[in-house]
């Protein structure tokens, strides 16, 4: 069995500009196909607009307020929300509120720099 805290993985800045703990990522663990990320926009920030070429990813918000822009559509997120973001569409988020937005980020495949394309 894997078993990772969130306090024990190191924090670093991804392409666009979230910070991001890769909870479960085949870098560190026996996973194959997929990542599992806790990634933090501060209060009045946001992600740059970006597109992943083959990972589909879903963001589930764990707290804080946020619009989360997919394409050409947006939605008000709040914890309990979760995005659907399909392989090659644009996507940015950004925090409308006064605390950190928390998202949780699943990706298959597995996040890589190599496939972030900053738009």
């Amino acid at each position: 069995m894997i078993h990772r805290k969130a306090c024990d993985v190191e924090e670093f800045v991804t392409k666009d500009g979230s910070r991001v703990r890769e909870l479960i990522h085949p870098s560190s663990v026996p996973a194959e196909r997929l990542s599992l990320a806790l990634a933090v926009v501060g209060a009045g920030e946001s992600t740059r607009r970006h597109l992943h070429r083959r990972s589909e990813e879903i963001y589930y918000v764990l707290g804080g307020r946020g619009v989360v822009h997919v394409g050409g559509e947006k939605a008000e997120v709040e914890a309990g929300d979760a995005v659907l973001i399909p392989p090659g569409t644009p996507h940015f988020a950004v925090n409308t509120g006064e605390e950190e937005l928390v998202i949780l980020c699943a990706c298959s495949p597995a996040y890589s720099h190599e496939d972030t394309e900053l738009l």
